[in-house]
């Protein structure tokens, strides 16, 4: 099987899931940010898994979601996972990193390394986190040149065109800003933040029919619902799940390390942690053992 032959393959996978919507609902999509947490999220069935922006700066940087990652370690990222999974994977690409040649270079290397779709937003370079206060968007002139460099610069991968206008300029403005790049040819459109279930079902109302709906559940946001069924009763697509299973671990990890701290062992965790052998078996080391066999080396 030839790369491109591959890549086509998990891209075509997710727009037919897109294109079939109506009839099997709302795709959920839970974030990673790793090898591991792509796995887990493979293992347990879903069919699809977010690239998370934010996950990967709070996971590979201990800092928040405020434009410090790069690029170049998006795209590495999502290199590590393609090697790990065959998943569809919509990832985050911010800004685009700079202008809309940084942009243009960044799509063709993520979709090199294995992206199904990539969002790119109209927030000012740096970004910060949807949810975060402080906001700003860029003219509508150059975010519509962002999702029509991003087009121009894809050859197979989905582009999603998000605007982060409505906490800062309204929903009237976020709906205008959503039509403009739909025109332009995005082949999903999020709206972020909607606050109240009016602003969220105007979104539906208007772009439901027309295009694959992406809405943001990130636990603690600013979303008017946390049911994946209310979206999809609206008519949305996809919903993002993107810090799931890092909220998880970092609600788990103090009692975990208080309880070491405190006993030395982790003896009483035994019922609560994997231990080697669990996590051998899920990251497949027979396997790998039986290929070192075969291939004699």
């Amino acid at each position: 099987m030839t790369l491109a032959t591959s890549a086509l393959g998990h891209v075509r996978r997710l727009a037919q899931r897109l294109a079939a919507r109506a009839e099997l609902g709302l795709l959920s999509v839970p974030g990673c940010w790793d090898g591991l947490s792509v796995l887990l999220i493979e293992n347990a069935g879903f069919e699809a898994a977010f690239v998370s922006g934010g996950a990967m700066s709070m996971a590979r940087l201990g800092r928040p979601d405020v434009g410090l990652l790069t690029g170049p370690e998006v795209i590495d990222t999502v290199a590590l996972l393609r090697d790990r999974t065959d998943l569809p994977l919509i990832v985050d690409g911010d800004t685009g990193y700079g202008n809309a040649l940084t942009l243009q270079r960044f799509v063709r290397g993520v979709e090199r390394a294995g992206a199904s779709a990539i969002q790119i937003e109209d927030q000012t370079f740096p970004k910060r986190c949807g949810h975060m206060a402080g906001k700003a968007v860029v003219p509508l002139a150059a975010a519509q040149g962002r999702i029509r460099a991003a087009l121009d610069a894809r050859d197979h991968a989905l582009i999603a065109a998000r605007t982060d206008a409505l906490a800062i300029e309204g929903v009237d403005a976020a709906l205008d800003r959503a039509e403009a790049f739909l025109e332009e040819g995005a082949d999903l459109v999020f709206v972020e933040g909607p606050r109240t279930t009016a602003e969220l079902h105007r979104v539906a109302d208007r772009f439901a029919d027309r295009v694959p709906l992406v809405h943001n559940l990130v636990e603690g946001g600013v979303s008017p619902t946390r049911s994946g069924r209310e979206l999809e009763a609206a008519g949305f697509a996809v919903a993002l799940h993107p810090l799931l299973l890092m909220h998880g671990f970092v609600a788990g990890a103090d009692g975990w390390l208080d309880t070491l701290r405190r006993d030395q062992s982790t003896e009483a965790l035994e019922r609560t942690i994997s231990d080697l052998s669990d996590m051998n078996a899920l990251t497949g080391a027979r396997a790998l053992q039986e290929a070192t066999k075969h291939y004699g080396c």
